[in-house]
């Protein structure tokens, strides 16, 4: 993939674009095209260096990072067919933890920090974060499928 409307074409962008129409409330995202709605993923490193080293998210930002993480998820469900269920635990300080479970088995763990900050230098390296966590995920799944469908 190399353009940007590949990118907004994958998998990966279209369950964002879902997930986050989803937690719209007020149905503003709905007339939005997904470019539009993709764009706050990307923060690149001089727009990071405009945001302060310490800050508190705002619920526009958590909610970016639970659409991601829920995308994920929903894409671990289609790829195997198992529920998985994302739980993410933030602070109002923006620290905490995002975890992936599918049946007993825990398919990701990761800190977070600095969470008013949350995005991807590109589209592109958020696929490429995207493709990296589903790999090492489904690879966890084949390894211990009975513990992952109990």
């Amino acid at each position: 993939m190399s353009s940007t409307a590949e990118f907004i074409e994958s998998d990966l962008t279209r369950e964002l674009v879902k997930q986050m129409r989803a937690i719209d409330t007020y149905g503003q995202n709905d007339r939005l095209p997904a470019d539009r709605i993709i764009a706050p993923f990307i923060v690149t490193k001089e727009q990071k260096r405009t945001i302060p080293v310490v800050g508190d998210p705002d619920d526009e930002t958590m909610s970016r990072v639970k659409a991601y993480y829920n995308a994920l998820s929903s894409l671990v469900e289609k790829a195997t067919g198992l529920m998985a269920i994302p739980s993410i635990n933030l602070t109002h300080e923006g620290f905490g933890r995002s975890l992936i479970t599918v049946g007993k088995l825990v398919v990701f763990d990761r800190t977070l920090r600095d969470v008013h900050r949350f995005g991807f230098n590109t589209l592109e390296q958020m696929q490429e974060e995207a493709d990296k966590v589903l790999a090492g995920i489904l690879e966890l799944i084949d390894r211990y499928r009975e513990v992952a469908e109990a």
